[in-house]
């Protein structure tokens, strides 16, 4: 059901769910000091006064921390879901009743749905967009030509997104400036490695409540995500197979102590499948059909292109739901492959996505990448922008600092020398 409200215009399953989102929101904020810190400084200073601002991101509760500094800032904000079953409705819930910020996302909404969110979010025409997976941006490019005049620019936290950011640059298409935050350090050393290594497993436990211990687990590609999906399903006891296309990425691997092989050779191996490439098909027909019987396959990257569930649905002869997020696809062979959370994001699918910890200093990223987009407004030329190094050293600082975490710094001797070209041996 859409619940409506007098005083503000917004699309969430049920209002009566806000006391429990605040509940939730107020517990992530226990571990998002660095945030907080950013949230006070911009209620004071209002960055973004006068200004609205569109964020297409997955509805949990560290996303409301974002909402709520961001709003704090002064700006005009409005959010929809980046995923269809990664919003927190009692999240979305709370964010309209106790903060009144518009919010358009409801978990489990069909991709009509989505895709009208999308335009709801360009119908505010907004001067920032902070996109997961550049959906809207996409959309702007493509359809909204006239807005572009609007935009002072955009932020984009994940892989997917940066892949089509450079994709329209190369075609001409990208004429604003977009901030990557997705290759901050302070974002995909930690939130890529350690957030999605703990959720994805959280999502596949929550929604197989199977033991990891023994089992072959492939994992699809070994970048940040990959890396700490495998690290994680080590220390669970796991038996890890890694695949990749990237020699240095496939040695790497190696040398971290895992078997490398190629997806035909790993697909008939494995008891548990988890892609996180953030490209498509990685795993197909070819590999479908060599699997164990009763094989789990599932996805944690951004788009649920990695596998092919078109050719899997095809030689099913009964698909069923066999627990939430979990459905059986029983083939034509005579084996079933048990696909979850419809292919989508598992860690926020069927669990609640990165601890707020991680999230902490991935959101510190985005809040700072909106007020540099500001303050350099005219300034910056059309494409990709990294987050200044000061600014990534800065989040590192304070989140060193709210854990009470000291270290050294360079003496001016030090500082001589590394600057200094006649010491030697």
């Amino acid at each position: 059901m859409t619940a409506t409200s007098p005083r503000l215009k917004h699309e969430v399953k049920d209002l009566g769910l806000a006391a429990l989102g605040r509940q939730r929101i107020e517990w992530a904020g226990r571990e998002m000091p660095v945030l907080k810190q950013i949230r006070d400084r911009f209620a004071i200073e209002k960055p973004f006064a006068g200004l609205r601002l569109v964020a297409c991101a997955h509805i949990t509760t560290e996303t409301a921390h974002l909402a709520i500094a961001l709003k704090a800032g002064g700006a005009d904000a409005l959010l929809i879901a980046s995923n269809p079953l990664s919003t927190q409705d009692d999240v979305a819930a709370s964010l309209v009743v106790d903060h009144e910020i518009p919010v358009f996302a409801q978990k489990g909404e069909d991709n009509a749905t989505y895709n009208r969110h999308v335009q709801i979010a360009l119908d505010h025409r907004p001067n920032i967009i902070v996109d997961d997976g550049s959906d809207v941006v996409a959309t702007l490019v493509q359809e909204r030509q006239h807005q572009i005049a609007d935009l002072i620019g955009s932020t984009e936290e994940t892989t997917t997104g940066i892949v089509r950011l450079r994709a329209m640059f190369r075609e001409g298409v990208l004429t604003f400036p977009a901030v990557n935050v997705n290759d901050a350090d302070t974002k995909h050393f930690f939130d890529n490695r350690y957030g999605t290594g703990q959720s994805t497993l959280d999502g596949i436990i929550r929604a197989t409540n199977i033991l990891l211990a023994g089992k072959n687990i492939v994992v699809v590609g070994y970048g940040w995500c990959g890396k700490g999906t495998a690290l994680r399903a080590r220390g669970m006891g796991a038996n890890v197979i890694v695949t990749e296309i990237d020699p240095i990425k496939a040695i790497e691997a190696v040398m971290d102590g895992f078997r490398v092989l190629p997806m035909a050779e790993a697909a008939p191996q494995g008891d548990i499948f988890i892609t996180v490439t953030g490209n498509k098909h990685v795993v197909r027909g070819e590999h479908f059909d060599v699997m164990k019987d009763g094989a789990i396959v599932c996805n944690s990257g951004h788009f649920d292109l990695e596998l092919d569930l078109k050719y899997l649905a095809a030689q099913a002869k009964e698909i069923k739901e066999v627990r939430p997020f979990t459905e059986e696809y029983k083939l034509k062979n005579g084996k079933s492959v048990v696909v979850l959370g419809q292919g989508r994001l598992i860690n926020l699918a069927a669990a609640e996505g990165h601890p707020s910890a991680v999230m902490d200093m991935s959101f510190a990223n985005q809040a700072l990448a909106c007020e540099f987009l500001v303050k350099n407004k005219g300034k910056l030329q059309p494409g990709l922008h990294s987050i200044p190094v000061e600014v990534d050293q800065e989040i590192a600082r304070l989140k060193l600092q709210a854990i009470g975490i000291t270290i050294d710094s360079l003496t001016a001797d030090q500082i001589e020398y590394i600057n200094s070209w006649t010491s030697g041996t």
